[in-house]
């Protein structure tokens, strides 16, 4: 378990998936002073090994409470990530589309459950890993979108303070996400990005994510220690 630090400036909220960004989040939210509360979502997604990897970020970060939410979001289906009958899509630097691997509401349904959660440990920061640089062209990852849900948090609650959404990683390219961590003290190596990872955590290395992170690492000048299938 990593030194928890005088949390000085009390709980936050961070939504911790197990891969590359969230891992950077919660070292970030630790270095700014506050005791992690790490949320993560068992939502149906088909790279599960991702919560494998979500523990042992919390447990490295050391959070002071790790919490895993499940949520049917196969039940709306429109995703790749949940529907196991559609193919996960290797990346495709000429499509102009949103790939099939953006999940309707996923951020929109994790920023409520935090909220909730922030609300009952009186917390008034919510960290969230979304980024609008080196992404897939996920309409929830867009400044605007953290903006608006910002204020909503800020009228649907019965909290006698504000809420923050803080997205410290929102104009970041991959590689100063990773450079930002690694000076932080992030271990990518306990992280799951792929979205074909295996069993065994290991990444197809053709997917999307696994194009970003790997890019990432490679301009970054950073050692990549992504085991691949």
């Amino acid at each position: 378990m990593a030194e928890r630090g005088t949390n000085q400036r009390g709980p936050a909220v961070v939504l911790v998936s197990g891969g590359l960004d969230s891992a950077t989040l919660a070292w970030q939210a630790r270095a700014d002073g506050f005791a992690v509360h790490a949320l993560s979502f068992d939502y149906g997604q088909r790279h599960r090994t991702e919560l494998d990897a979500a523990a042992r970020v919390a447990e490295a970060v050391g959070a002071a409470d790790h919490r895993t939410i499940r949520i049917d979001m196969d039940g709306i289906g429109g995703s790749s990530l949940t529907d196991m009958s559609r193919s996960v899509p290797d990346y495709d630097p000429d499509s102009g589309e949103i790939p099939s691997t953006y999940v309707p509401a996923r951020n929109l349904t994790f920023l409520s459950f935090a909220l909730g959660w922030a609300e009952v440990l009186g917390a008034t920061r919510i960290y969230i890993g979304v980024n609008a640089v080196d992404y897939s062209g996920y309409p929830d990852c867009r400044p605007a979108f953290i903006e608006q849900f910002e204020k909503l948090a800020n009228i649907a609650t019965a909290a006698d303070h504000p809420f923050e959404i803080h997205a410290p990683l929102l104009h970041l390219t991959k590689a100063e996400i990773i450079e930002k961590g690694t000076a932080l003290g992030v271990d990518y190596g306990l992280t799951v990005s792929c979205y074909r990872a295996d069993a065994q955590g290991r990444a197809c290395g053709q997917c999307d994510s696994c194009h970003y992170r790997r890019q990432g690492f490679l301009e970054a000048g950073i050692p990549d220690p992504t085991r691949y299938a």
